[in-house]
């Protein structure tokens, strides 16, 4: 994209999917746990969905362009604290910014974790459930349940970081997360336009389409631990006949 007086593009478009796609599975996940029931299956669909997005991510912040990657919006504390103070903000994630990006990541990241091994004793079970002890699963799910408000505490800072930005700042981050693009007056001058193109969409979608795999590949290990499950409980009955 070109780097002109009008606009500048710094997130690419396999980033603005994954976000877009991750608050998808963050309130598809947290209505239908609280409609309970059917929807469960619900909720366990956008839980392994939001667990192949965060892989994505992760590794989308290594081999991803210049603004996606981790090296470019990583700080250290001295960098947060000149930020505080009010030096000027990089393009892309802001010193303060990064630390939300990596507790969001780390949080929903362990939350979708710790959901496959986790069970509500009535009819629903992560995928791995079969294959932990009932003490280990049983510690997962309290704290399955427990990181649900982190999360929740989490996105409402990150919510009102928005919106603080748009008021106070006058800095218009949805806008810049749907289209990619930010204003020039908000980003140091010289700043280089991110690579979004055919080539970086082809390296997305083969990332895309291998962390899929893994995903599935989780997913089909639910039937293996029924058939475990189901071995072990039987073999005691052949040795008794």
């Amino acid at each position: 994209m070109q780097n002109n007086r009008l606009a500048i593009r710094i997130w690419d478009l396999p980033t603005r999917l994954f976000h877009w796609a991750l608050v998808v599975c963050i309130v598809g996940a947290f209505v239908s746990v609280k409609l309970g029931g059917l929807y469960m299956d619900w909720h366990v669909r956008f839980g392994c969905t939001a667990l192949g997005l965060i892989i994505f991510r992760v590794l989308w912040g290594v081999v991803g362009p210049r603004y996606a990657r981790f090296t470019q919006f990583v700080r250290g504390p001295r960098a947060v604290a000149s930020y505080l103070k009010g030096a000027a903000a990089p393009a892309g994630h802001n010193p303060l910014g990064a630390l939300s990006v990596l507790a969001l990541l780390l949080v929903i990241g362990f939350q979708a974790v710790s959901g496959l091994f986790t069970t509500d004793d009535i009819m629903t079970q992560g995928p791995l459930f079969g294959h932990v002890s009932e003490a280990t699963s049983g510690l997962l799910t309290s704290w399955h349940k427990l990181n649900e408000w982190v999360i929740i505490g989490l996105v409402a800072l990150h919510l009102l970081a928005v919106a603080w930005y748009a008021v106070v700042r006058r800095k218009r981050l949805v806008r810049a997360i749907i289209t990619g693009n930010v204003d020039p007056k908000d980003v140091p001058p010289g700043t280089p336009p991110t690579q979004d193109g055919l080539a970086v969409w082809l390296r997305a979608l083969i990332l895309g389409a291998c962390v899929t795999a893994l995903v599935l590949w989780i997913r089909s290990l639910e039937i293996a631990a029924d058939t475990v499950s189901y071995t072990h409980l039987t073999l005691p009955t052949n040795r008794e006949v």
